[in-house]
C-alpha cells in the first residue's frame, strides 16, 4: 500500500510538473523532436492526461471563451524576472501571499485548458495527492502556491522554455528559439493565459503578479502587452545560479524529459551560455523600461531581510496595501525559515568546466 501511494504520488507531482499537456501540443512538439524510446512510458503518462482532459478544454472554451476575449486586464502586473535558481520562487511566493495579489497557481498551470471549469474538483484532489515538496529541489509546494505561468503556458503552446525541458539533448535550439524570440503563437497564448489567471485568481484582488525567468528576455514584448508593467529583477552570482540550475535540469530530464539528459558538462556549458545571453537580452532592453518601473533585488539581500526587500519593491513600484500585506508576507517568510535548501555539489569534471567558463567574467575589465 506505501509503494502504491508513493508511486501515485510521483505520478501526480509529474502531471503538476509536465502533464495535461493539450494533444495539439504534444503533436507539435513530436514534429519538432524525437523522443528517446526509453522514455515513451513517460510521455505516455503526460499525454494521456491531456487527451482525456480535451472534450473538457472544448467545454471551458465554449462557456468562459467569450468572457475571457472581452476580459480588460491590469495594465501594470508586477513581473517577477531574473534567472532561474536567483531567488524568483521565493520572491514569488512573499509577493503572492499578499490577499489583493492575483497570479498563477498549481491549481491553474496542472491544466489551465479545463482549470476555470473544473477548480472545484482540482484544487481538494491535489491537496489530498501531491508531495509536500517539490520533486527537483524540496522546496515546499501545495496545490494554492504561486507557479511560473510558463509552467501553464507549455499545456497551451510547445513555443516556451519547457520546450529545451521535454528534449533536454535539444535545449540550446529551443532556448534560442522561443526565449530569446518569440512567436505570433506564444505571444496570443501568453495574453490567453494571463486572461485565465485573473479570471481564476483575480476576484476581490487589486493587482496581477506574473512570476517567469524567461520573461527576463522578453521584456519588450511584456511592454507591449503592458505598457506600464513594472519588473523586479532578482540578481545571484553567476556560477551559484547556473550551478544550482545545472542540477535542476538534470532532475526535470528525470521528471518530464522524453529524452535523456545530457551529461553534467554539456549541462554546465548550456547553462552558461543560456545565463549569459539571457542576461544579456534584458541589458539590451533596459533602456526601453520607463523609469519608475524596474527595482533590482540581490539574491543574498532577499535571504537576509525578506520582509525589507518586499517592503522596498512595493514602495518602490507604487504597490498599493503594504500595510495589510505586510502581515501575511511576514508569515510566509517565517515559514520559509523552516527550509534548508539541498547542497549543490556537481561532479569535478562539471565543476572544473563552470570554473573555467566563469573566469572571463571574473578578469573583464570593468569601465
Amino acid at each position: 500500500m506505501n509503494l502504491l501511494v508513493v508511486s501515485m504520488r510521483r505520478w501526480i507531482d509529474r502531471q503538476v510538473a509536465g502533464g495535461c499537456i493539450r494533444p495539439g501540443t504534444l503533436v507539435s512538439a513530436l514534429r519538432q523532436s524525437r523522443p528517446d524510446l526509453s522514455r515513451l512510458p513517460q510521455g505516455l503518462q503526460l499525454g494521456l492526461t491531456g487527451l482525456v482532459l480535451e472534450p473538457l478544454a472544448w467545454l471551458q472554451s465554449l462557456l468562459h471563451g467569450p468572457r475571457l476575449r472581452r476580459m480588460e486586464l491590469p495594465q501594470d502586473p508586477v513581473i517577477v524576472i531574473g534567472h532561474w535558481r536567483s531567488g524568483t520562487t521565493y520572491l514569488h511566493q512573499l509577493l503572492a501571499a499578499d490577499p489583493s495579489a492575483a497570479t498563477a497557481r498549481n491549481a491553474l498551470t496542472v491544466a489551465p485548458q479545463v482549470a476555470l471549469l473544473l477548480k472545484p474538483l482540482i484544487v481538494p484532489l491535489l491537496n489530498q495527492l501531491m508531495t509536500a515538496t517539490r520533486p527537483i529541489d524540496a522546496v515546499p509546494w501545495s496545490v494554492l502556491d504561486p507557479q511560473e505561468d510558463e509552467i501553464g503556458l507549455a499545456r497551451l503552446t510547445i513555443h516556451t522554455n519547457m520546450a529545451g525541458v521535454a528534449f533536454p539533448q535539444e535545449y540550446p535550439r529551443y532556448f534560442h528559439r522561443y526565449v530569446l524570440a518569440s512567436t505570433r503563437r506564444f505571444k496570443r497564448q501568453l495574453l490567453h493565459f494571463t486572461r485565465l489567471t485573473w479570471a481564476h485568481d483575480g476576484a476581490g484582488k487589486r493587482h496581477l503578479l506574473i512570476k517567469n525567468s524567461a520573461h527576463t528576455a522578453r521584456v519588450p514584448l511584456l511592454l507591449e502587452l503592458f505598457p506600464r508593467a513594472r519588473f523586479v529583477l532578482l540578481r545571484r552570482e553567476p556560477a551559484d545560479a547556473i550551478r544550482s540550475l545545472a542540477q535542476v535540469k538534470q532532475s526535470l530530464a528525470g521528471l518530464v524529459g522524453l529524452q535523456p539528459a545530457p551529461d553534467m558538462v554539456q549541462q554546465v556549458e548550456e547553462t552558461a551560455d543560456a545565463h549569459r545571453l539571457l542576461m544579456a537580452a534584458f541589458e539590451q532592453a533596459r533602456p526601453h523600461i520607463p523609469d519608475g518601473q524596474l527595482v533590482e533585488v540581490a539574491f543574498e539581500d532577499l535571504v537576509k531581510s525578506p520582509l525589507a526587500t518586499v517592503e522596498r519593491i512595493y514602495r518602490q513600484l507604487g504597490i498599493d496595501g503594504w500595510r495589510q500585506a505586510r502581515v501575511a508576507i511576514q508569515a510566509r517568510s517565517e515559514r520559509a525559515r523552516e527550509y534548508r535548501a539541498r547542497p549543490v555539489v556537481l561532479e569535478q569534471a562539471a565543476e572544473r568546466r563552470l570554473q573555467e567558463l566563469m573566469e572571463p567574467a571574473a578578469t573583464t575589465p570593468v569601465d
